[in-house]
């Protein structure tokens, strides 16, 4: 979309890039953070159960106003670690999820822990080999118009990380493809597993080689939000069986088979009345001047800020869900 508006129809680089970004916020990137908060802030059992977790929520969204007021390239940096952390998370999560019911199926202990780790091994550190060459050597790591190399600790400048880099990720995936030749020759590979392991793989290895790192981030993340909206509201759909959500009858409505539609829609609703938030902190900033008086500057702070409140609550919430798998059981 950001190659068509740019050389197609001679739209601005960079506006180019905020519309796309703004298209994956209101299609997938909104609904899916949201979708997150029918397990916890909407549901009363996990309100009552784990309050001071619930409580300790509402403190995310002032950091990221106080971040993005001081420095956008270390609220950048902070987001894009724990973004790729919160996705490794949820990788892992579903590589337990089916052990876990293989596990059931074979009716004993699958997979041992040291045979777990080959199969996160090349998915944790995928991202790194590249981004570590563009950090320490080309240094052109650019998200949007803002460069990491200003925030970066001069250490991680540094060649022989980037080596270290490749080093480990050919390390993790030769023991991963090793394992998985193994298995399918003793006919215990699961099969699924490995293709989504190993699509995993591909795209985030190549995915820091793209000159546009903002807008080819968002395409991991479409494929990452899409996944966990489907993810999610199976998980509320079984917990809609078992009869766990009476206290909450709209979100238990929306979470009965048929009603998937409902569901999104109704996380697109919440992702649109986000969307006042950035144009209420772009008026804002506009007034204050200084460097915010150009208003691109304005946008991407104000979107930032309207985004990654409730983003960052998502991620915050979702490391306590994440261990759950038993959650996607029936």
């Amino acid at each position: 979309v950001w190659l068509l508006m740019r050389d197609v129809f001679n739209v601005d680089a960079d506006l180019g890039r905020q519309i796309v970004n703004m298209m994956v916020i209101i299609a997938v990137a909104g609904p899916h953070t949201y979708a997150t908060f029918t397990r916890t802030m909407f549901d009363h059992e996990f309100r009552e159960k784990h309050r001071a977790y619930y409580l300790s929520s509402f403190a995310i969204p002032l950091i990221v106003i106080v971040l993005a007021l001081a420095s956008l390239p270390l609220l950048l940096t902070i987001f894009f670690f724990w973004a790729s952390l919160h996705t490794w998370h949820q990788i892992i999560f579903i590589v337990d999820s089916y052990n876990e019911k293989e596990r059931l199926v074979r009716k004993e202990r699958v997979k041992k822990r040291i045979q777990q780790f080959v199969d996160y091994g090349p998915v944790l550190v995928g991202l790194y080999p590249i981004a570590a060459y563009r950090i320490a050597v080309t240094q052109d790591f650019m998200v949007g118009p803002n460069s990491i190399n200003e925030i970066v600790p001069s250490f991680f400048e540094r060649p022989w990380l980037a080596i270290l880099a490749f080093t480990i990720f050919f390390i993790a995936l030769i023991a991963f493809i090793i394992k998985s030749v193994l298995d399918l020759r003793k006919g215990t590979a699961n099969k699924p597993k490995i293709l989504f392991i190993s699509l995993t793989v591909i795209a985030f290895f190549f995915i820091p080689s793209l000159s546009n790192l903002d807008t080819a981030l968002q395409g991991v993340n479409v494929w990452h939000c899409t996944q966990y909206l489907a993810l999610t509201w199976y998980i509320n759909r079984l917990r809609e069986e078992r009869g766990e959500m009476k206290q909450e009858p709209f979100i238990e409505r929306i979470s009965k088979p048929g009603h998937a539609r409902e569901y999104y829609l109704f996380n697109v609703g919440l992702t649109m009345g986000s969307m006042l938030l950035i144009v209420i902190f772009f008026y804002l900033l506009s007034t204050i001047g200084g460097k915010w008086a150009e208003p691109s500057f304005a946008f991407e702070t104000a979107y930032y800020i309207g985004v990654l409140g409730f983003l960052w609550i998502h991620y915050y919430q979702d490391h306590f869900l994440f261990t759950k798998t038993e959650s996607v059981l029936p």
